[in-house]
């Protein structure tokens, strides 16, 4: 696995001296130089994805559709979000706005000796073994996972933002990133928070975000393909969490009008079957929010990138007033 590692690393280095280092000189901010090679990890790593996307998932998507596919401006939409999302632009509203933020906040928690959760200081000599660890932290944040979608779920304002990603008509393999960059910012926030307090190394937070997303492309995908009675109840499949998406069912608990849904879990079902919210139902539901419908009211949620934001911001907003 090393000449995996080295090559990376060769094409980190030659992408960010031939591109991104001139940018941040000529930008003023030499300052800023090693997190700018960060950065370009990050950006590597999101070049990969969309090659994946393309050569593979997309592959898939061609061989086996759920559906075809007929509003390719909604899909040109999702492109949009994916590359953003991937190629670092959430990553670097982060690094500006909220890391900075964590990191004095955690700082005054050491200062004042309150504990942290690192992993190694509950269970001392567990670290030691990289893939060991590396499986602890990814189980601990799909736990996470799994309750955070359910409070996008449950909580009126959190669900405003949220709505926005249920509200793509035709799903692809695109579809995962199209949501509220609010929505996108407190969920990074939740795990640069849980990273730092279990203490995973920023390789090993790389790797997780790496799989997760790529899973979550997957499970998005305009794809006609489950993993059979067993291999369900093992890992999130594209049927699994088309479910999630369906009209009614993935964003309604107890009928028309409520909150709540199925099918929550990112990458591990097992969250979903424990806490009843799973169903394993072998069918591929029309996608969407309900209110969208024209019976329903036929609520907007936008047609380009801007406008769903702005319209995004108006639910979230609104959703306060319904509360008072």
């Amino acid at each position: 696995m090393d000449w995996i590692s080295n090559t990376f690393d060769s094409l980190q280095l030659a992408l960010y001296e031939s591109v991104v280092q001139p940018i941040v000189f000529g930008m003023g901010l030499g300052n800023l130089l090693e997190d700018a090679f960060d950065a370009t990890g990050w950006l590597l790593w999101g070049l990969i994805q969309v090659a994946v996307l393309l050569l593979g998932i997309g592959l898939l998507e061609r061989r086996w559709p759920v559906e075809p596919v007929t509003d390719h401006a909604a899909v040109r939409t999702d492109v949009f979000y994916t590359l953003i999302h991937r190629l670092g632009l959430v990553r670097l509203l982060m690094f500006f706005s909220i890391e900075p933020l964590w990191d004095g906040i955690a700082g005054q928690l050491r200062l004042a000796g309150l504990p942290t959760w690192q992993l190694d200081g509950l269970w001392p000599g567990v670290t030691d073994v990289a893939w060991v660890s590396f499986v602890i932290y990814l189980v601990v944040f799909d736990f996470v996972n799994y309750w955070v979608h359910r409070g996008q779920h449950q909580l009126n304002a959190w669900w405003a933002l949220h709505s926005l990603h249920h509200s793509q008509r035709q799903m692809t393999m695109w579809s995962d990133n199209r949501n509220h960059l609010l929505d996108d910012v407190i969920v990074a926030t939740v795990f640069a928070l849980l990273a730092r307090l279990i203490g995973v190394e920023p390789g090993q937070f790389v790797a997780i975000t790496v799989i997760t997303q790529l899973h979550e492309s997957l499970q998005h995908a305009n794809l006609r393909l489950g993993f059979g009675r067993i291999g369900e109840r093992l890992l999130v499949s594209p049927r699994f969490h088309r479910l999630h998406h369906s009209i009614g069912i993935g964003h309604e608990s107890d009928g028309r009008g409520t909150l709540g849904g199925h099918n929550f879990g990112v990458l591990l079902p097992v969250w979903d079957i424990l806490f009843r919210t799973a169903n394993f139902d072998t069918r591929f539901d029309p996608t969407g929010v309900r209110d969208q419908l024209p019976e329903e009211g036929g609520r907007d949620y936008g047609r380009g990138f801007w406008s769903q934001q702005w319209l995004g911001l108006l639910r979230f907003f609104a959703s306060f007033k319904r509360a008072t």
